[in-house]
């Protein structure tokens, strides 16, 4: 979130309106209100599991701000089909794999366990099919011999800020080519 904030400068065609969160405890809300960007939290745990009135409340508060994109980040709750419908077009997320590997969770173990020499992270615009929309961007590391998941996620990290921040200018310029980092 705060690499998307602060790559919204000068004639990036953006600018961050709301950081919307389900976690109170987020740590992106106190950096989100030190960059001035408004704030918000709709905790999923205060709806009794009723996902509809979870989503209801999200888009009546997304519709105070009037935002035009809707950058995922961190956002760890599957949003349903009439949510995603609403926004279709307007919803883009980042996953930590080259899709369509590894969608879901515990991605870093995954690629430790297959083998694999190359990891990375992937742009995607959201549709109801878990990280099957179609792919924005991505960029690769190398899987290191003494790679661990934790490792794996940390030399990832600044390769998925970079990547976002390239995707969101792009995307918010209407362009939809697909952005590809060099690996490192």
């Amino acid at each position: 979130m705060v690499a998307l904030a602060n790559s919204m400068v000068g004639n990036h065609l953006a600018r961050p309106v709301l950081v919307l969160t389900n976690n109170p405890n987020s740590g992106g809300l106190a950096k989100a209100r030190d960059l001035g960007i408004a704030t918000a939290v709709v905790d999923h745990r205060e709806f009794s599991n009723d996902r509809k009135a979870f989503e209801d409340e999200l888009h009546q508060t997304l519709e105070r701000y009037t935002p035009d994109i809707i950058c995922l980040a961190g956002f760890m709750r599957i949003l349903t089909s009439d949510f995603i419908e609403y926004y279709a077009g307007r919803i883009i997320n980042i996953h930590p794999s080259l899709l369509p590997k590894y969608k879901g969770l515990h991605t870093h173990s995954r690629v430790l366990e297959a083998g694999d020499s190359q990891h990375g992270c992937s742009v995607h615009e959201v549709t109801a099919a878990l990280d099957g929309g179609p792919i924005l961007g991505q960029a690769s590391i190398a899987v290191l011999s003494a790679d661990t998941p934790e490792s794996l996620a940390k030399r990832l990290l600044p390769v998925e800020h970079k990547l976002y921040a390239s995707v969101l200018r792009q995307f918010v310029e209407l362009d939809r080519s697909a952005v590809h980092l060099p690996i490192t």
